[in-house]
Formats: C-alpha cells, structure tokens, sequence
C-alpha cells in the first residue's frame, strides 16, 4: 500500500489538515516569525524585479521619445556622397543637429561652464517633447534666435529668462530654461549639461574646428508606422559604419538602455534574493528547534495510531501554509514598494516612469516564497519520520537514522532551485555557478567561524572568568543553542552592506585624482597649434604652471597586417573588433612613458630615426582587439595620408586613473607636422582659481573648453552616494531579514531559555545579573557575527580589486565605526527584551505560564 493510501484509509486529507491548523493556531506566534522573514525576502525581490519589468515596459514604450524620432544616422564630421545618397534614398531627413561640448559664458556674471551645444533645426523633436520653462519657450528660441538653457544651469548661476549667454563668437538671449530634452543622458547632462539653440546660428559660433568633437545627427521618421527597424539595421548598418557613419534605431536605443538599466536591477535582484536565502536558513534552524519541541506531540500521535507519513504531512501543512501566507503578503508588499523607486531614482532614469502590475513577477514572488520555503523546512521536517512511540515517555528514544539519500536529494533540490533563479537573474550559467559558489564559500565561512567558536568554548573554557561571564559564554555551547544560525543571520547582513562599501570606494578609487600632490585639476582641451603659445602665457599670468602639453592628432586604421579595414568589416570570420575599424583614434607622440603605463611587451622607442618603418606603442585593449602583436603591420590614415606602422611595444594602461591616456602613441620625429591640436593641463590651488582663469580663457580663446577634474570626481562621487544609497536600501532588507530570524530563535529556544533563568533565580541569581548574562551573551554573537561578516567582506573585495577592478584595495572605516557597533547594539538590544519578561515576575509565575 503507497503512502498516499496509507494517508486517506487512516485518517482522510481533511483530518490532517484539521491537525495542520489546530497545531499551528497553538504555535502562531512562533510561525508569524517563520513567515515575516518569507515576507522580507519576497518583498525585496518582488519590489526590484516588478520595477525593472515596469521600467524596461516604459523604455519600450516610449523607445521613440528617448531618441526624437524613428532612427537617427550620425557622424564625427560631416557626411560624404555615399552616406548622403543613403540619406536621400531614405526620403531625406526630417530634421538635423550639430552638436558639440564648449565652454558657455553668462555674460552677466562673467562666469562659465563646460556644456554640450546642440544646434536644432525646426521641427525636432518629432517624438515626445521639449519640456521648457515657460512652455511656450520650446517654439520662441527659434523664432527670435535665443537659446534653451539646461534649468538646474539656470538656478545654479541665478540666470533667468533675457539674460545672454556667449557660445564662440555669437552672444544668444535665454529664451528659457530647458527641463528635458530627447536624445540627454543623466550622466552626460550631468557632466555637460545641454544648451539649444537654433541649428542656422552653429556656424556663426566659429567653434567647428580641426580637433573639436562634433556630431552631426540626421533624423529620420518613418513612412511606414510599420517599419522593420532590425531590417533596416540589417541593410545600412555595416555600409555606414564603413564610411565612418553610424544607425541608431528607436528599438536599438531600447535594447540597449534596457540592457544598462537590467543589469543593475539584475544586481539589487540578487542581493534582496540572498535576503530570503538568510531568511530560509532562519526558518530551516528555527523549525529544526520547533520540530524538537513538538517530538512528544508527534510520538503521541503515533501511540494513537498516526503513521510516519501522516505526522511529517501535518507539519509539512503548517510550513507549506506558512510559506504561502507570506509569499502572498511579500508580493502584495513588493507590489507597493516598488511605487519609491521612481522617486529615489529620478534623476537617473532615461524615462518618464508609469509604474505597471507585472504578472511575471507576481509569479516569481508567490513561486519563490513558497518553494524555498518548503524546500529549506524539508530536512528538519525529516526529524519527525525518526520518532517512535517511545518517546511520549523518554525523549532520549529515537528511530534508527535512515533516509540519507533522501536528505541528499533535498540538499541538491534547494541548490538547484538557487542555481535556477540566479541563472533567470544573470542569464549566464557560468556567472550563475560562480554566484552560487560565492554564497556556499560566504555561508560555510561563517558556519565554520561559529563551529570553531562553539568547540573553543568546550575546549578552552575560561574558568578565571567572572560568573556572568562564565554563564554567558556557556549558554553559547549549551544544546539546541542558536549560535549558527544568528552568526549567519548577522554575518550575512553585515557582509553584503559592508562588501558594497567597499566596492564603492573601489570605484571612487579608480576615478580620483589627488588632491594634494602635484597632479593637475584642470584640462584644457581644443588648443590650436598657433594658440599653444598664448594660452600657456595666460596661465604663467595668473601663476599657474603647464605641467603638460599635448600634442593630439586624429587618424584611423587604414589596415591591419596587410589588409585593409573595408576588406576586414566584410570578412565574417575576421577577428578584428569592428571598433578598431570605425574608430577615429586620437593619438599623440613623446619619447617617455607615463605614470599610469608600463611595458608588457616588447620594447618602448622615444624617438624614430626615420629608418625603417615607424614603430609604435599600442595599449593592451588595442592589441586584443586588432589582433596584433610586437611586429606586425598597422597602416593609419592621418587626414588622407597614409602612414604604414609596426608595433614596437605593447602597453599595459590603467584607464581609470584621471588623466590623458592613448590607445596608440608615437615616438617623436613622426608627428610633428601633422594637422593636431593641443590638450594643456595645469593646477589650481582652489575653486576660486579654478574659475578665474576659465573666465580669462573663454573670453580670450572661445574654442577653447577646460574641464575642472575636481567638478567632475564631485559627480562621480554624487552618482556612486545616490546608487550606494539604493543600494544600501535593499541590502538592508538582510539586515532585517537577520533581525527576524534572530528575534524567532529566541523566542523559539524561549521555553528553554526561562527555565535556565528560573533556575538561576532560584538559586538565588538576581535580575541585575541575570540581565548581565544576557547581555553578554548576545553582545559576544553581535560582536562575533558583525566582525565575521565585515572580515569576510574584507577578503571579498580584496579579492574584486584584485582580479575585477585591477586596483589597489584600501578599506573604507564606515562598516568598522558604523556598522560594526550599530549592529551589536541591535542584537544586544534584542537579546535584553525578549528576555523581560523573565525578569519582571516571580520565577513560580513565569514558569508555570510558559509551560501552561
């Protein structure tokens, strides 16, 4: 007969349901904590996956607002007769834009800054709108000849509407200030906000020069609303990338902002999923600890005649019910939370957010919480199948152990089922495994820290210890005591807050310059050859010093080891990255290197003897890419001369240093005569400073743009505090999460808990000394489990800058002064009032109620 036969000829499913409820009404306080630490961890991941659905749904929708039209072709520099044949069979443009950074002056102030032009033609954008202040403003700067200014630009300089601005040589009226505007990044706007003005004016600002980084951007809408935008891709895409023109569908801006956007909403995902993981493993020791409490229960049961089968069902019920319950309540909470993140992150999103009720994560939610919830209880829900009758009298008596190929398949079912999310998450096996990996060495870590704790204890017990002391410590070794699962619930938490600490200052390390050395702070860039002179005298008058002058000329690959570029973008199996071909590379010449490069091969030449072939010094991503090595051939086009080259060494560049680094660099007695421009660096001691000679240079040279390096690193610094924030929020939810879990391992080990309290008052303890015990005992987990988590951090991030971000690791102090107390604190504090009640009746009374 199969159990399930078993089940309905003794009892009925019914009678084991009936069971179900009536054990777990008896025991809700217990499960209501079970189920909160489901609630936390479905609502994290419920909140973030919903979120990103509803963001990627509103990048879809609005994919042809982002861009201003249907599709975009755009270019460095002005487009030649078979990009403009291309152009005229497409039906011509609906509209065209110039666009470029320079340096902008308020003429009432004086003051300037860095801003990226973008000259309009009427019409733009065809989809979506600009938004203006006053709205009306959108139509008017063209009419008239004003300019839209970027609004925050506007607040931040006290400008208003009819105050000037000086682009180059041209002096425009505000027209009004520009709120958003199609075809703007947060980070670029940030960095260079946008100014727009009318597209007939560009040429009058006498700033498109040799060296200057224009884009000209031709847009396109389409005849046919039904247009394939993938076939057109398809039919245009690697003919204009070959004359140095390039196709921006609607969808393909779509695609990739969804692809940016996903693989951050991708990362919260996964830390608000090892959210319920701590969670689960809460709910796994505290239903190992509610299991043993129920044993006689379970043996009386089997005295009347229950089967092995119906007695682990009723509890299987009550898990499963639990994990339902909060599934369904995590969703629901998921669900709302996700309405703040528009909020938080406002500035950052490429779209107007309308948040929308995403099914798929609605099914995730409630298939998650319930699944883990079940899967995680399983093994010490197989407790119940090794009690015999017996045990009604004598708890020692226990079934043989059996079933290990059992508990086997449920370990690797609750693997598996972990393995599958985070391969939903990641959409790579590899970087799902190696996910999973991470977590199984993060968590065995911190078990083994509370293994070894516990058998130090047993094993060098402190004797000379005072008795609180003494008794605190042994409560932490005693039978059924929580040490593993509290060390995991607060190393966890700790570890993830701690870890993403010190990322962010990984991050923040790659991209600062120093402040306090004689690195520079300010760039100049654009400086024309004839201007180099002038422009270093302006700056020795306001007692600045140049500390470098780079030469910079543009050029592209013309061929690689013989072949010529058209030849390699039409091969299918060339191992050439398209990038090299299309890129039109800015290089430079010197005989020495830099502080953020060294030779990784081959061997650096300063100055060329003009014998031979020119040799060159290429980066390693230039390497990688063209397929090249130390000898081989690369032929470049500067400015319609064609310049054959060997590689003479290969550089290893730290790109992330602040500072000019080039791709390729030539030796001296190459370049000299070439057609370049300039890149000037300097320092200044203050802001002050920093403004006083942008105004003098703007004013003296308007082609000319500077770029504070510190205003900069403020963004970077801004953006990485807003992103950590978010960050940081969902990362919480561990800590919470631990909070729960701690909370119902002492309330599960209650009972035990009072009468080792009753005892000790009995015996004449006092309240004073048995809060003392307590305390000391949850401050040695919240020290334990804290110091764990942050330690583990520690190698973890030496470990990412090592091998992901190639950095130097130097350790941020917030998760030592902040986190560490702040947590231990919590704990001890938690620790203190669950035990109140203890302290606050007589010993008879609180005894005889617990057990009642």
């Amino acid at each position: 007969m199969s159990w399930k036969e078993k089940i309905i000829s003794k009892a009925g499913f019914f009678w084991l349901i009936k069971m179900a409820w009536r054990d777990g009404r008896a025991s809700q306080g217990k499960l209501f904590l079970f189920m909160a630490s489901i609630v936390i961890g479905i609502t994290a991941v419920v909140s973030i996956q919903s979120f990103s659905d509803s963001l990627k749904s509103n990048i879809d929708l609005q994919s042809k607002s982002l861009i201003g039209a249907d599709y975009i072709i755009d270019s460095s520099s002005p487009v030649n007769q078979r990009v403009q044949e291309v152009i005229d069979s497409l039906g011509g443009t609906a509209g065209e834009e110039i666009n470029f950074a320079s340096m902008v002056m308020f003429t009432q102030s004086g003051l300037s800054k860095l801003m990226k032009v973008r000259g309009i033609t009427d019409g733009f954008p065809f989809y979506g709108k600009l938004e203006t202040r006053p709205g009306w403003a959108a139509d008017d700067f063209k009419k008239h000849g004003g300019a839209l200014v970027d609004a925050t630009v506007m607040l931040q300089y006290n400008l208003k509407r009819g105050d000037s601005i000086k682009i180059g040589n041209i002096t425009l009226p505000i027209a009004g200030a520009l709120k958003s505007v199609p075809g703007g990044s947060a980070l670029a706007s940030t960095v260079a906000p946008p100014v727009l003005i009318p597209h007939e004016v560009i040429e009058e600002t006498g700033l498109i020069q040799l060296g200057s980084r224009i884009a000209y951007e031709y847009y396109f809408v389409a005849e046919n609303e039904n247009m394939d935008m993938e076939v057109l891709e398809d039919q245009l895409d690697a003919m204009l990338d070959a004359e140095g023109a390039d196709l921006d569908t609607h969808t393909a801006t779509s695609r990739s902002l969804g692809r940016r956007y996903g693989n951050f909403t991708r990362f919260l995902n996964l830390v608000a999923f090892i959210a319920l993981l701590l969670g689960c493993i809460g709910i796994a020791s505290s239903i190992h600890i509610y299991m043993n409490e129920k044993l006689t229960s379970v043996a009386v049961l089997k005295c009347l005649g229950a089967t092995r089968i119906q007695t682990f069902v009723i509890f299987l019920l009550q898990i499963t019910a639990m994990g339902f319950l909060g599934s369904v309540i995590g969703t629901l909470a998921g669900l709302l939370l996700q309405l703040f993140f528009p909020l938080l992150l406002d500035d950052f999103l490429p779209v107007d957010m309308v948040v929308r009720l995403s099914y798929p994560a609605v099914f995730t939610g409630l298939l998650l919480g319930l699944s883990m919830s079940v899967l995680f209880a399983l093994l010490p829900l197989m407790g119940t199948l090794r009690v015999v009758p017996l045990q009604a009298l004598r708890i020692e008596a226990q079934g043989p152990v059996r079933a290990k190929r059992v508990r086997v398949l449920i370990l690797f079912l609750i693997f598996l089922a972990i393995y599958l999310f985070s391969l939903r998450m990641l959409e790579n096996w590899i970087y799902a495994f190696f996910f999973v990996l991470g977590l199984v060495i993060a968590f065995s870590a911190l078990a083994g820290v509370a293994y070894l704790f516990v058998k130090g204890i047993q094993n060098f017990f402190p004797e000379n210890w005072s008795f609180c002391a003494r008794q605190s410590m042994r409560n932490l070794s005693r039978p059924r005591n929580q040490t593993l699962t509290m060390i995991l619930a607060i190393g966890v938490g700790t570890f993830l807050i701690s870890t993403l600490y010190f990322t962010k200052d990984m991050l923040l390390a790659r991209a600062t310059i120093d402040r306090t050395s004689e690195s520079p702070n300010l760039l100049l860039l654009d400086i024309q050859t004839d201007q180099t002179r002038l422009v270093s005298q302006s700056l020795e008058q306001q007692d600045l010093v140049v500390m470098e002058n780079i030469p910079i000329v543009t050029m592209r690959v013309h061929s690689v080891k013989g072949r010529e570029s058209k030849e390699l973008r039409d091969d299918p199996d060339s191992k050439v990255g398209r990038w090299v071909l299309n890129h039109e590379f800015r290089t430079t010449y010197r005989d020495s290197l830099i502080g953020s490069e060294s030779i990784v091969q081959g061997e650096w030449i300063g100055k060329y003897d003009s014998t031979g072939i020119v040799p060159i010094s290429v980066a390693e991503n230039f390497a990688s890419d063209a397929n090249v090595q130390v000898g081989d051939m690369v032929t470049f086009n500067v400015m319609g001369v064609i310049l054959p080259t060997r590689v003479a060494s290969i550089r290893e560049v730290d790109w992330g240093r602040m500072q000019l680094n080039f791709s390729v660099v030539f030796p001296g007695n190459v370049l000299e005569q070439a057609p370049q421009f300039h890149v000037m660096t300097t320092k200044t001691m203050d802001e002050e400073a920093s403004a006083r000679i942008q105004q003098e240079i703007v004013m003296k040279y308007p082609n000319v743009s500077v770029i504070d390096l510190r205003q900069i690193l403020d963004t970077v610094e801004n953006i990485l505090d807003r992103i950590g924030w978010v960050i940081n929020f969902i990362s919480f939810f561990s800590i919470i999460t631990g909070i729960i879990v701690l909370i119902g391992a002492v309330r599960t080990s209650r009972l035990q808990r009072i009468k080792e309290s009753v005892l000790l008052r009995t015996l004449g303890a006092s309240g004073k000394q048995i809060t003392k015990i307590v305390a000391l005992e949850y401050l040695y987990l919240g020290i334990l489990g804290s110091l764990s988590g942050i330690l583990l951090s520690l190698l973890g991030s030496e470990l990412l800058a090592r091998f992901a971000f190639e950095t130097t690791f130097i350790p941020s102090w917030i998760p030592f002064v902040v986190l560490f107390p702040a947590i231990t604190v919590v704990v001890v504090l938690i620790g203190i009032t669950n035990s109140r009640s203890v302290l606050q009746s007589p010993p008879l009374e609180v005894l005889r109620r617990e057990v009642r």
